[in-house]
């Protein structure tokens, strides 16, 4: 068994995060010593694993929280697992191509800046101008 920093260390994740997963049911509460301290399973390590990979791949706590449920039978056919990481995908493909836009209005915006009056900044103007 594993104490929480010890938990915390194998899986790079802090303290006060693990704590809040337990605390939002994105993890079982864990068992606790006859002293109150927590301690944890491979089980709890596997899951963890699985949620730090999952937030880093930008899903959000329910999606998670919808594919631990999943989970839960092994089983069954993965379409519902399919059609999360698809909207989520298609969320992802949407802010690269707001961000591929920002980037190039950026651009536009300080290719051209090299000093001068306020009053005159390409940076500013671009800024101030309204979207069409």
């Amino acid at each position: 068994m594993l104490m929480i920093g010890d938990l915390a260390k194998r899986t790079g994740t802090k303290i006060n995060t693990i704590r809040f997963y337990e605390e939002i049911g994105l993890m079982p509460e864990a068992l606790r010593t006859s002293g109150g301290r927590r301690t944890y399973g491979e089980g709890q390590v596997r899951q963890l694993g699985f949620i730090r990979h999952a937030r880093e791949l930008g899903f959000s706590v329910d999606e998670i929280r919808s594919l631990i449920a999943l989970s839960a039978d092994p089983d069954q056919d993965c379409n519902q697992a399919g059609a999360i990481a698809r909207r989520h995908l298609a969320s992802v493909e949407d802010r690269i191509t707001r961000l591929v836009a920002l980037r190039d209005a950026l651009s536009a915006a300080t290719r051209y800046c090299d000093g001068g009056r306020i009053a005159d900044c390409r940076v500013m103007e671009a800024i101030t101008a309204v979207p069409n």
